[in-house]
């Protein structure tokens, strides 16, 4: 998908999206996180760690286990991580998607 389409679907979507990692104790997670196209779309992150809810949901994941390195890396379509279990939250950068595909 181009990023013209891209932008067109969180357009008409009314969502913006993140291609996120996420660090805590025992898990790094790299996924798609989502917020409702309120504000502005630099205050993403920010606005999922200082909001409201206790959980973020994260799409289209993938979870390595820190303490175990070699332990099988796992996919999942969906999971809600507690915000308190969050050491470290930030934006992939596309250099980093290019790498990983």
């Amino acid at each position: 998908m181009s990023v013209l389409d891209e932008a067109a679907k969180d357009f008409i979507t009314g969502i913006w999206s993140e291609k996120v990692l996420v660090v805590t104790k025992d898990y790094e997670i790299s996924g798609n996180v989502f917020m409702p196209r309120t504000g502005r779309k630099n205050r993403l992150l920010s606005d999922i760690l200082n909001g409201g809810k206790r959980f973020v949901a994260i799409k289209d994941c993938t979870i390595i286990h820190r303490e175990f390195p070699n332990r099988k890396v796992e996919h999942h379509d969906f999971l809600q991580l507690n915000l308190n279990s969050i050491i470290l939250l930030r934006p992939i950068t596309k250099e980093e998607q290019k790498e990983n595909t």
